[in-house]
């Protein structure tokens, strides 16, 4: 059964902005509650490392989830699965606060995650139905930057709301909030995919399988991970550090990750207006810079939250450009497929984020800003490596399409 809810014409801008605005809703669910780590570690009774797992296990569910809901979106549409998926993700987030048990928590954030991918694969692929050309281009260009709105004001939020109601108060805002959207969304909302491919596992899983043989695209999943891994990695630690290092309050907390929102927005927009520029050569000049501000930060030790933060901006400003710019690559690479490349762009980039951000911080037990900056410095020595095997994989995809237009 198929979604039959179409977009009228008169509502269509309110159906984009809708779909933009649920972008960010991962960044959302991901950041908000950072500041109440250490609160949710005493609420909890539970460990620094227990409640940071909190948070891998919405990663992964996400992450496993939107590899294979791309299928399904484009065999049963857009509009009625993301529609139900707010309504899971608004009674996970109540259940939550009304039940503080970590173990509710985690099961709740397997719903989460589940949820999320339903819905942000689902406004990913509007976007491959409803534009084509320049225009695709511009709007896949805009992702990276309206969803960097996530970290930049839910851990500001969170910080607030832990200060004023408690932990709890994050997952009552979030299942408010999408409550209010699925609202609007009905009203306003609609099917957006022109044609309904058959739900058959074999071809499907053949899309699947070229996709993942093709190296150019792998190797920019990965680069994407590793610069969102940074973000993480600074997410999971900066409490510890901000509140009991150098005994700020968990709204120092959310003003800190305000900045680092601030930054990898920035870098975004520095990244779409680079747009007609070659990959080649603006994204090793990033990551030379990048490379040489956390060796920096490892030399130097920063004393104080203030020059740590300095050097948090920079290096997250360089991973948004670095994101923004292969993010769009990755969701151009298949545009026939939209649910399925939405759906492995964001997956991959949540599956392969998770294992390095979380091993990152279980190896280095990341308690100072020097242990943070030698955490920066190895995911920007392995996004170095892999941008280099990106390029070797990307020329190597550009001599064979001209071998098959000439044999043509």
């Amino acid at each position: 059964m198929t979604s039959t809810k179409t977009i009228l014409p008169q509502h269509r801008a309110y159906a984009t902005f809708l779909s933009l605005a649920l972008i960010p809703l991962s960044g959302f669910a991901t950041d908000i509650y950072l500041p109440s780590f250490p609160a949710m570690v005493t609420g909890l009774h539970a460990t620094n490392a227990q409640i940071q797992l909190s948070l891998m296990i919405f990663l992964v569910s996400g992450g496993i989830s939107q590899l294979f809901v791309g299928g399904l979106l484009d065999s049963y549409g857009r509009y009625r699965p993301s529609n139900v998926a707010l309504l899971a993700f608004a009674a996970a987030s109540f259940a939550i606060g009304l039940f503080p048990n970590l173990y509710v928590l985690y099961a709740m954030r397997v719903v989460h995650g589940v949820a999320v991918a339903f819905i942000v694969v689902a406004k990913r692929a509007y976007f491959l139905d409803m534009f084509t050309g320049d225009k695709l281009k511009s709007y896949t260009s805009l992702f990276s930057i309206v969803w960097a709105t996530a970290p930049i004001i839910a851990p500001f939020l969170g910080g607030y709301l832990q200060e004023l109601w408690g932990w709890q108060s994050n997952f009552y805002f979030l299942g408010g909030m999408t409550l209010l959207i699925l609202g609007l969304t009905m009203i306003y909302g609609g099917e957006s995919a022109k044609q309904h491919h058959p739900f058959r596992l074999r071809p499907i899983l053949q899309v699947y399988r070229s996709m993942l043989r093709t190296t150019d695209f792998v190797l920019a999943l990965v680069i994407n991970a590793l610069a969102y891994a940074m973000l993480l990695v600074f997410g999971m630690s900066s409490p510890f550090i901000i509140e009991q290092v150098f005994h700020f309050s968990p709204v120092v907390t959310g003003y800190s990750a305000l900045l680092s929102g601030v930054s990898l927005m920035a870098g975004g927009i520095i990244s779409k207006s680079m747009i007609q520029r070659p990959l080649d050569r603006k994204i090793p000049v990033a990551m030379g810079v990048q490379g040489l501000f956390a060796v920096s930060m490892v030399l130097f030790s920063p004393n104080s939250i203030y020059t740590m933060l300095v050097f948090v901006a920079v290096i997250h400003m360089l991973a948004g450009f670095v994101f923004n710019s292969l993010f769009s690559y990755s969701l151009g690479r298949f545009i026939n497929h939209g649910g399925i490349v939405s759906g492995l762009t964001g997956g991959g980039n949540y599956v392969i984020t998770s294992i390095f951000s979380y091993g990152m911080v279980g190896l280095l037990a990341i308690k100072s800003p020097m242990v943070l900056g030698v955490a920066y410095l190895l995911l920007a020595l392995l996004s170095g490596l892999a941008f280099t095997l990106f390029q070797r994989a990307r020329g190597a995809a550009v001599a064979q399409r001209r071998v098959m237009v000439k044999a043509a």
